[in-house]
């Protein structure tokens, strides 16, 4: 709100007091997401807010979603705010819950990623939520995930790992072949991301982690080049968390409009 305000709405100044009462609709079929912050956004200015869609279920072309009444400046004034993030956070869930009906097993989980808008991470994940899907990590403090760039800094993907073990029941590692996915499996990581694997390549992984007696100790994790197109094939691989970063860090904002 400060960022959108600055020093005053001297707009919606210009008006005099009155009190009047807006819609939010909707202008395509979505997943709505982000009606407890945009309802707060009003109800900070004071203003009443009726809600008629809650997060997290469908609405079609033309339906209410709420219903603002109040100050007309007040409402005026939270206008863009409340409708930058209900589009935004219903185009994250929309696109979530797509992506989770093509997977089409509860074995399989969809995770975000932190690949998100800055400043608006919090708000992206609960969309993802909202829609179907799994937060993952918000902050870098909550899990330990060595990447290829840790590994390349340190030289030895075992060394990390022997650290990270020393320090922290639970740890993730990405990993670029099968080789390592069985040392990050033998060495005992909690995930084991498999980035950029094809499915063929995810499956002879997981059989070797099974020859091994290793894939029951591991969750697999299957990331990079995942979209709608293929993310049943890599679904039917028997990984157990699929991320895309793309519902996220690519978001179609949901059409929707404030009507006074």
């Amino acid at each position: 709100m400060a960022e959108d305000i600055g020093k005053g709405d001297i707009t919606s100044n210009l008006l005099s007091k009155k009190t009047i009462s807006a819609r939010i609709i909707s202008r395509e079929k979505a997943i709505v997401a982000g009606i407890k912050f945009a309802t707060e956004i009003f109800t900070s200015k004071g203003c009443q807010v009726k809600i008629f869609k809650k997060d997290g279920q469908e609405v079609k072309p033309n339906q209410k979603i709420m219903i603002i009444s109040g100050d007309a400046r007040k409402i005026l004034t939270c206008e863009r705010t409340a409708l930058n993030l209900l589009t935004r956070m219903s185009g994250i869930a929309t696109q979530t819950n797509f992506l989770v009906k093509k997977i089409g097993t509860k074995k399989t989980k969809l995770y975000a990623t932190r690949k998100t808008a800055p400043g608006l991470r919090y708000f992206d994940k609960e969309a993802v939520k909202i829609g179907g899907g799994e937060k993952h990590r918000l902050k870098l403090d909550e899990m330990v995930m060595i990447k290829d760039n840790h590994i390349a800094v340190s030289d030895s993907l075992l060394n990390l790992i022997k650290n990270a073990k020393k320090r922290y029941k639970k740890f993730e590692v990405e990993v670029e072949n099968k080789n390592d996915a069985i040392l990050a499996a033998k060495e005992g990581a909690t995930i084991v991301m498999l980035d950029n694997f094809s499915p063929r390549q995810i499956k002879n992984t997981i059989h070797a982690l099974k020859e091994k007696k290793l894939r029951n100790r591991v969750k697999l994790e299957a990331s990079g080049g995942i979209n709608s197109k293929n993310i049943s094939q890599y679904a039917k691989t028997g990984v157990d968390i699929i991320s895309v970063g793309s519902i996220t860090n690519s978001v179609k904002g949901i059409d929707l409009s404030l009507e006074i």
